[in-house]
């Protein structure tokens, strides 16, 4: 990948925090550190990755991403608008009456969510269903799984990461976003879970840990996803919760906090800063 591209895809990051920044703004608060984490993530899988179509959202054959940390929604809306899904403007209507963007992902609401999403692990059973059907199907699409190391807590996540193996999904590639914190604090003192990346490998995937705020490692890792084979893919993602903006990055409980117009001036105006810096 050359340095071009690395420019266009860190520039779709800074754009999708912006975005969600734009979003939560918009209803005074929300979930701030989970949607920021994943920001890189997003930018490769959307910007590079990801097979799909906006103006076909149901397209039979496109690539699908579960966003099993469902309340990360509006990191995901943030990219779906600026890929041209619904408008951008729509992004300011989050959680309000009547709106096509709630809370947790919704697939009977929002243009190119694929999975509705919000029950911590249940996105992992039907990411695998997905897989597998898509297989069955003859479909040469994938599906990618966002999972939240806090969410990892829940049985269900291995049950489905055992039945991936099990059934040799090369097809799914689970993104594990490690960014150390969860509801209550941080995961290692709510329950320890040890290494994520020897876990993943013991359970039967090909599995790799990288950067997950930076897209070069990111692209990287996803590249080596296409090479199918026997075995699903596990790409741990080592994030900072809140990445990208300083004042949520120090805020210990920065899960889901108030954004008022002062911080959203604030943080918005840094990272147009950065934006411009990128690209002049």
């Amino acid at each position: 990948m050359d340095q071009k591209e690395v420019k266009a895809l860190k520039a779709f990051a800074l754009r999708i925090r912006l975005a969600a920044l734009d979003a939560i703004h918009s209803i005074g608060s929300g979930h701030v550190g989970g949607a920021l984490s994943i920001a890189d993530a997003l930018a490769v899988l959307y910007g590079r990755e990801m097979n799909v179509r906006p103006e076909d959202p149901k397209w039979p054959d496109r690539d699908k991403l579960v966003c099993s940390k469902g309340h990360a929604g509006p990191g995901v809306y943030g990219t779906l608008a600026l890929k041209g899904f619904f408008p951008y403007e729509e992004l300011k209507t989050l959680n309000k009456n009547g709106t096509r963007l709630p809370s947790h992902c919704d697939r009977n609401k929002t243009p190119g969510i694929d999975v509705t999403t919000g029950s911590l692990g249940q996105g992992t059973s039907q990411a695998a269903g997905l897989a597998l059907g898509d297989r069955l199907k003859g479909r040469k699409n994938r599906v990618f799984l966002i999972v939240g190391d806090g969410e990892m807590d829940e049985g269900q996540c291995w049950e489905s990461f055992a039945f991936a193996a099990a059934h040799k999904l090369s097809n799914l590639v689970v993104l594990i976003d490690w960014n150390k914190k969860q509801l209550d604090g941080y995961c290692d003192d709510v329950l320890p879970m040890g290494s994520f990346a020897e876990k993943m490998r013991a359970f039967g995937f090909d599995t790799e840990e990288v950067n997950g705020n930076d897209v070069e490692a990111v692209a990287a890792a996803l590249e080596r996803t296409r090479q199918g084979g026997d075995k699903p893919y596990a790409i741990v993602l080592d994030t900072v919760k809140g990445a990208g903006v300083e004042d949520v990055e120090n805020t210990l409980m920065n899960h889901s906090i108030p954004v008022n117009d002062e911080k959203y001036e604030k943080w918005t105006t840094e990272l147009k800063a950065e934006l411009a810096a990128l690209e002049g």
